[in-house]
This record gives C-alpha cells, structure tokens and sequence, in this order.
C-alpha cells in the first residue's frame, strides 16, 4: 500500500485545506535571527515547526474535531537578510497586509524580536489589544547589546506599544525588575503559580478584550523543551499552560500569536514536534466556536 506524500506545509495538508482562497489561517515562517547569545539557532525554528507539523494527529480528541478544516495556509518565509532595523520595518508592513485579509495570522519565529512590528500593525486594528507573553524571560531591557530591538528587549517595545501581561517569568535584571514598576506590564512569576484554578483568572481578567498571543518556547519548562537558546527550569507544564490558553480563547478574543525562540538541535527532535503540537492545539481553542464536530 502506497502512503501519500505529504506536502510541506503546516500540517502536510493537501491542496483542499491549504489553498489560500479558502484558508481562514495564515502560517507565517519569520526565520530571523540576529541578536540571541547564548545557543543560536532560532532561524531553524520555522521549518522544524513545519515540518514536524506534517506528522500531527490532525483529529483533536479534546475538541473532537480536525482543525484543519477551516483552512490553513503556509506563506513562503519572510525575507530577513537585511540590517535588524529594515527587518522590523519589513514585517510591520507585511503583517498590515497579511491582516488586511481578515484571515488569523499565526507567526513562527526565530527570535522573539520579531513580536514588536507585528503587535504594532495589529493593535492599529484593535485599539484596546493587550499582549499575553508565555515566557521564562522578562524582556524589559531598553537595550541589549547595543540595539533596541534585542530579543532580550521585545517587552519594552511592547509596552510602548500596549498593556502586557508575563506569565512564566523566572529570569530578569535589576533593570528590568525597575521597569516593570514604571510600565503598564503585569508580571505573573512562576514561582507563584500552583494552582491554576487560583492564577489563571487573574491573569484572564488582567486581559483585554482582545488579545495577542506570544509564545517564547523557554515558558513552558525545559524538561518538556529543552531546544530553545535560553533555557530556566521551573517553567509552565503542558497542562498548565493549555489550561491558560483554553480559557483565555473562550473568555477573551485571541486576534493574533506567534511562537519564538525554537532552537533545533540534533536529538531533541521532540521539541519541534511537541511545539506544533501546542500551535496546533492553540487554533483549535481560538477556533472552538467554528470546528466542524464529529458528535456536534
């Protein structure tokens, strides 16, 4: 018996479900890379995120449904080869475009310095946007060696930009433990979260009613991905952090995300497979409302 050639594209999904004509979902590879210093790799993050996607269940027991059928489509990567600051630039304009569309835009990066243009061109559509920020970082450094536009510095262009709620965070500086006070940033540190009945309605009601999501891959706790540049233990398990995910899409509007700081390595293999599967899982609870059901 023959198997059928997957294509490569989010989900190896044939022409059907990944026609852009028809697709409600955009996957937007960002492979940039330019300022992380500890283990690089983050410009590999979007095509092992693709092609670990291809080997998805695509029927989601917990929602009984195949996401997949409300169409997604993978866009060719975003050209970066170009000074940080032109980089920004270009993909401020491209996802003003991309969500021109009305379609979802869903980003993978490369590093987490891709967030601030996007947030940027979608909170020009959603004036009351609040940004949710999964991560082990805090973010806040005005400047990182020697550029605004760090990934050590995305949180501090958001803020310029809206509200930001942090949950995860277990690695900051004195800078930035200070700037935390000073912006409109909530910080929910991880050694505070037990018991999500008891943190995630308050992160929830900290939100907006529109929400933009960000994953840097080092929220969730190494032992479950331990391919990302900068590493902290004690981070969010993968209940907890679906948990967190779920209950913001069904009580606040989830407009846009993107998942960053995805570095492969050999033998973690794992890592991209289970970081697509979080994509995956996170367009099904921004979707519920609209899946076709198998037992509606």
């Amino acid at each position: 018996m023959s198997v059928p050639e997957l294509r490569f594209n989010f989900g190896g999904l044939p022409d059907e479900y990944a026609a852009w004509e028809t697709a409600r979902i955009l996957i937007w590879p960002v492979p940039f890379e330019a300022t992380t210093t500890f283990l690089k790799g983050t410009a590999l993050g979007p095509h092992a995120i693709i092609e670990a996607s291809r080997h998805l269940e695509l029927y989601d027991e917990e929602l009984d449904a195949e996401v997949y059928r409300l169409g997604i489509h993978t866009l060719p990567p975003a050209p970066v080869n170009a000074p940080i600051e032109e980089v920004i630039e270009r993909l401020y304009h491209e996802a003003r475009r991309l969500l021109a569309t009305g379609k979802f835009l869903c980003t993978l990066g490369g590093e987490h310095s891709i967030t601030s243009p996007i947030v940027r061109a979608v909170a020009e559509r959603y004036p009351d946007l609040t940004v949710l920020q999964i991560d082990a970082h805090a973010d806040l450094r005005d400047q990182y060696d020697g550029t605004p536009y760090s990934h050590a510095s995305v949180a501090a262009r958001l803020v310029e930009i809206c509200p930001v709620v942090q949950v995860g965070v277990r690695a900051l500086s004195l800078e930035e433990a200070r700037a935390r006070r000073q912006w409109p940033v909530t910080t929910f540190f991880a050694k505070d979260l037990r018991d999500p009945r008891h943190w995630i309605p308050h992160v929830i009601a900290a939100l907006s009613p529109h929400v933009y999501l960000t994953i840097d891959v080092d929220g969730l706790d190494p032992s479950l991905i331990p391919a990302t540049g900068t590493p902290e233990p004690g981070g969010l398990s993968w209940t907890e952090t679906l948990q967190l995910i779920r209950q913001t899409a069904e009580q606040r509007t989830i407009v846009s995300m993107d998942v960053t700081e995805l570095c492969p390595m050999p033998g973690h293999e794992a890592s991209n497979f289970i970081v697509a599967k979080l994509i995956y899982k996170t367009l099904g609870y921004i979707f519920h409302d609209d899946l076709p059901r198998e037992n509606p």
